[in-house]
């Protein structure tokens, strides 16, 4: 059966991603026409190079250095925009909508900055934008929340949004590694960039959970509201204590809707071990998403890589080419404009805490420790201390112990106020890391 032809099709970046949607795009084609009803044909694709060999025929279209070839072919009426950064991605996706196109994107960190103003824009101009792969890869999540979950109030999302994180904590654990040989190691894999402090840090995870938190509420969230940590702090010995006490680590993004307000959080958390989200391993992503019909609904699976990114832009691209996408942004532009949720201060969050100190060998350091917890009203559930080699006691120099404490159920804000009042001890040695448990 002859299908009949769909909008032409315009890529720019042809890197990782890109050449993964170029490849599907020419091994699926019957299929692809078969399930959006028309024959999708790639007309153009922009590069900084076109030289460079991207490990895929591009000799049936046309290649440039310049969107305006697109601006100038009329029949280029979907465009795939696959490169980072917010300039000149920005301005390029503007010009692309105000000509009348509709454009895909994977760039998770231009919509955290200025997606609201794009989704504005494309409304405005009767156009789409859409943006699966600019969460968590392959997983489809945002057709889950967006379509599939339309029928429900979501309560809370708890997911594991990058994958680079997860592969160095799940190495770390596995192999008995430190933290700077596997984050070295990850970046011999491609898993990491050259300048991994985005991930690490916390900061990935937190524009993606941003996004999810826009569309599953409805509210917009900025990034000093949120309580944020990443996991350049977190060292061999804490993923061992925590594997000795039932739990794994995990980079774990939190949002969830607790008395007409929301908590959003992400921060390395200790899960308990059996739970399927603390067996999501290596570069994997995992998000749960709990619904008031549906119940809890969980996904995982990758969340980076050529083909499974490639293969979220493919679904983008069905979904316009068939007409389903334009009306599921109708029904998220309608969701922009609904309730907006209050979020609770970050000092208000409260949670189960591990702490973990390294300490002067010597008498009265708990008693000291425990003294100031208890004056911010911070129970003490459990304390276990032990012996390290890394300083030899002498007469006059005692030896290092480290010193984990599990409290109680207390707030971010009374455990801020008792660290601070903590690091002026003199028995401090070394770095302290404070945990949430995740309950």
């Amino acid at each position: 059966m002859n299908q009949p032809s769909g909008p032409g099709i315009a890529l720019i970046g042809c890197g990782t991603v890109g050449s993964g949607v170029v490849q599907i795009l020419q091994e699926s084609a019957d299929l692809l026409a078969a399930r959006c009803g028309r024959r999708l044909t790639l007309r153009h694709v922009v590069v900084r190079d076109p030289s460079k060999d991207r490990g895929v025929d591009l000799s049936g279209c046309s290649v440039s250095t310049d969107i305006q070839a697109i601006l100038d072919d009329p029949e280029s009426q979907l465009v795939v925009h696959v490169v980072g950064g917010i300039e000149p991605a920005l301005s390029d996706i503007t010009r692309l909508l105000k000509s009348g196109r509709d454009v895909i994107t994977a760039n998770k960190a231009l919509l955290y900055e200025h997606g609201e103003e794009l989704f504005e824009l494309a409304g405005s101009l009767g156009r789409t934008l859409c943006f699966e792969a600019a969460v968590a890869g392959g997983i489809p999540i945002i057709s889950t929340v967006n379509s599939a979950l339309t029928g429900n109030r979501i309560r809370s999302l708890e997911a594991i949004l990058n994958g680079t994180s997860n592969f160095i904590l799940t190495r770390m654990l596995n192999e008995r590694q430190p933290y700077a040989e596997v984050l070295a190691e990850a970046q011999r894999l491609g898993y990491a960039e050259e300048d991994p402090a985005m991930d690490v840090d916390g900061t990935d995870a937190a524009q993606k959970l941003i996004l999810l938190t826009r569309l599953a509420f409805g509210t917009n969230v900025r990034m000093d509201q949120i309580v944020r940590q990443g996991i350049d702090q977190i060292e061999l010995l804490d993923l061992l204590v925590a594997q000795e006490l039932g739990y794994r680590i995990k980079l774990l993004a939190t949002t969830r809707l607790k008395d007409g307000r929301l908590e959003v959080s992400v921060q390395p958390t200790m899960v308990k071990a059996h739970r399927s989200l603390s067996m999501t391993s290596g570069a994997d992503n995992y998000v749960a998403v709990e619904g008031d019909a549906v119940g809890r609904l969980t996904l995982s699976g990758a969340g980076a890589g050529r083909m499974p990114t490639a293969s979220a832009v493919i679904a983008d691209i069905v979904d316009c080419a068939s007409g389903r996408a334009q009306l599921t942004f109708q029904s998220l532009l309608r969701t922009r404009g609904g309730q907006q949720h209050d979020l609770l201060p970050a000092e208000e969050l409260s949670r189960r805490y591990y702490l973990r100190f390294m300490v002067a060998d010597q008498p009265h350091v708990l008693a000291d420790i425990a003294h100031i917890l208890g004056g911010h009203n911070i129970s003490i559930g459990s304390v276990r201390q032990d012996e390290t080699a890394e300083t030899a006691e002498t007469a006059d120099t005692p030896g290092i112990a480290r010193l984990v404490i599990l409290t109680h159920r207390t707030t971010e804000g009374q455990l801020r106020a008792a660290d601070a009042e903590i690091s002026q001890l003199n028995c401090l040695r070394g770095t302290r890391i404070r945990l949430p448990l995740a309950d």
